[in-house]
């Protein structure tokens, strides 16, 4: 689940990304500012789901997948809407 809040005053939109993936140790969120190579980590909840906040830049778009255990990745379902990408899969896309 995405969630945003947006600052009158600020220029930039709070994000926090929520996810509860079955039985997974470790969440990240990679791809956002278009970092693919290192990981923004998700905390891990006591309900075993993972949450972060992330402060992103007002008016812009950013792609993302969730990396889960450094093995498998997974789009969001609630992100604004999915893009094809130059490896035949898909990515989350938000828009700010």
């Amino acid at each position: 689940m995405i969630t945003k809040t947006y600052f009158k005053t600020k220029d930039y939109c709070k994000v926090k990304f929520t996810l509860a993936p079955e039985q997974a140790e470790t969440v990240e969120i990679l791809g956002l500012n278009s970092d693919w190579e290192s990981g923004i980590i998700m905390s891990k909840k006591k309900d075993g789901s993972f949450s972060k906040e992330v402060s992103l830049p007002k008016n812009s778009r950013h792609e993302f997948k969730y990396r889960i255990d450094n093995t498998t990745w997974h789009n969001d379902e609630t992100a604004d809407h999915q893009e094809y990408n130059h490896f035949g899969s898909t990515n989350s896309v938000i828009e700010l």
